[in-house]
């Protein structure tokens, strides 16, 4: 059984610390991973690059594999010393049956099951795989979507990013930060809308109440309505009942195709504070006497 000179392999010294060895691990992992290395001998290469750093990687295998001392090398062959069962570490992280497994040597010393293999550390990223997206959910003004712009965003570890919101973006949406969440991989920001006062978000569509006096309903008139892009006049056709909604074409947040603002009919009436008003109710209720607003439609 031949002997494996782990930091050999690796290009590292003896002394290397364990931020050296990682690094020429990448570095190696990289240059002769069979996925991006179509070269004869690659996938051999690979396989001894993943055993050593699975070594190499652990401070308890290490010191296992360094105290070996003078008995490391007898000539071109290995020997375990004297009394040693596999170190007591049990199989590799992440191995078993497959192509790419550990070597024999690899298998006297740590008990690891030869020809196992296909292995990714558990606590390091595949080098040849974008890290999985972070998340983290941003609160926005409807406003902030209506004319799109830029906000500054606090992180968790305390960087402020310049976050550019695309107009028209919606609740739920996410902007994407490339190269922005943890170990380099990109930062998902979902979008929420801040409680309005005046106007609610239904997708791309806007939801608001208009409040209408009484002889306004009644008798028609223009009314002012507020929306995301300005005041616009309303015209509420006379007999206009509370409750009834008003679509605003083009009103609610841009896109390919704008949402609308609704809005629904609020009457609002004034309370007297004299008795000059009063009695303009009570000549109000004189004339309508007939009429009952329990049995209207």
């Amino acid at each position: 059984m031949n002997y494996k000179d782990y930091y050999k392999v690796l290009g590292v010294a003896r002394s290397a610390s364990a931020d050296e060895i990682k690094k020429a691990y990448r570095r190696l992992a990289r240059e002769f991973h069979p996925d991006k290395n179509a070269n004869k001998g690659a996938e051999e290469r690979f396989k001894e690059i993943n055993e050593a750093n699975e070594v190499l990687s652990d401070p308890e295998k290490r010191r296992a594999y360094d105290a070996l001392g003078a008995n490391w090398k007898h000539g071109g062959g290995f020997t375990p010393p004297p009394g040693w069962a596999g170190g007591g570490f049990g199989n590799a992280r992440g191995g078993g049956a497959g192509p790419g497994g550990f070597s024999d040597f690899f298998s006297t010393m740590f008990g690891g099951a030869a020809g196992g293999g296909g292995f990714r550390f558990e606590d390091e990223p595949d080098p040849f795989r974008a890290p999985a997206p972070a998340r983290a959910r941003i609160e926005i003004s409807l406003e902030d979507s209506y004319h799109g712009g830029s906000r500054q965003v606090s992180l968790a570890d305390g960087r402020t990013l310049n976050v550019r919101i695309p107009k028209g973006i919606t609740e739920g949406q996410s902007i994407r930060l490339a190269q922005q969440g943890p170990r380099g991989a990109d930062l998902m920001l979902e979008i929420g809308f801040a409680a309005h006062p005046r106007f609610k978000a239904e997708g791309r569509d806007i939801a608001a109440t208009l409040n209408v006096a009484p002889w306004e309903a009644a008798l028609g008139a223009k009314v002012p309505v507020d929306t995301l892009g300005g005041t616009v006049e309303l015209n509420v056709p006379a007999g206009t009942q509370a409750g009834r909604k008003f679509r605003l074409k083009g009103r609610g947040l841009p896109g390919s195709t704008a949402g609308d603002q609704t809005v629904t009919v609020r009457l609002v009436t004034p309370t007297p504070k004299d008795d000059t008003e009063r009695g303009a109710y009570e000549a109000l209720a004189r004339l309508f006497e007939d009429f009952d607003p329990r049995k209207s439609a």
